[in-house]
């Protein structure tokens, strides 16, 4: 079996974290720093992550959050916020960037920033915001493919209240809005879900070759 597959094997949705047990700081920013090179459509990373540690915050979050264990006992907790609002910056933003990192002259990006716009502006918020979400769990996903390279364990988290985490987190003012929370940390040796084998569909309901 190939390590990706081992690591994908290794890892689950862990239910109850050691709390005693913190990532370190290494580890931590190879985990980030996976996120950041995260693919996203055009590359413009429509969404921002909160890494949040401060135990108040999450003791004020766990009640939003279906009171999980995972909120207050992981390590770490991420929240991946999508960009709810956006217009031409999102755009002008990344070809600057394009301009700084490669040297290239921005009146050449022109066209293809003229481009993206034309693709993305003028959609309606709704459109934007599911675009923007299904950027962000791509980012996550990269979250936790690093994690568990480091043996590290994570749990991908819908059961909380967005429009609360928004509210405590200062997130609508900034144009953005919670979609997916990612626990980080390593699992408590009572968690009986670490022993459970994965249910998964076979090849034959989930792939089709054409």
């Amino acid at each position: 079996m190939s390590t990706v597959l081992e690591n994908l094997n290794w890892r689950y949705a862990t239910k109850k974290f050691d709390a005693s047990k913190k990532v370190s700081q290494q580890n931590l920013d190879t985990i980030l720093e996976a996120i950041k090179m995260s693919p996203s459509s055009y590359g413009l990373q429509p969404y921002h992550i909160l890494v949040i540690t401060d135990a108040d915050t999450r003791k004020e979050l766990q009640p939003a959050s279906w009171n999980q264990s995972q909120i207050v006992d992981a390590s770490h907790m991420l929240v991946f916020a999508a960009k709810s609002e956006f217009g031409s910056e999102l755009v002008d933003d990344y070809l600057k960037n394009v301009n700084e990192t490669r040297g290239m002259d921005i009146e050449n990006l022109k066209g293809y920033g003229d481009f993206m716009k034309s693709k993305l502006l003028d959609l309606p918020n709704t459109v934007k915001t599911a675009w923007t979400t299904r950027q962000a769990y791509l980012a996550a996903q990269s979250a936790m493919l690093a994690a568990a390279e480091l043996k590290i364990d994570t749990c991908p988290m819908e059961g909380f209240e967005p429009d609360k985490y928004d509210e405590i987190l200062g997130l609508k003012d900034k144009g953005l809005t919670s979609v997916v929370v990612l626990t980080v940390g390593y699992r408590s040796d009572v968690d009986e879900t670490q022993n459970y084998p994965k249910v998964r569909k076979s090849n034959e309901e989930l792939f089709t070759h054409i």
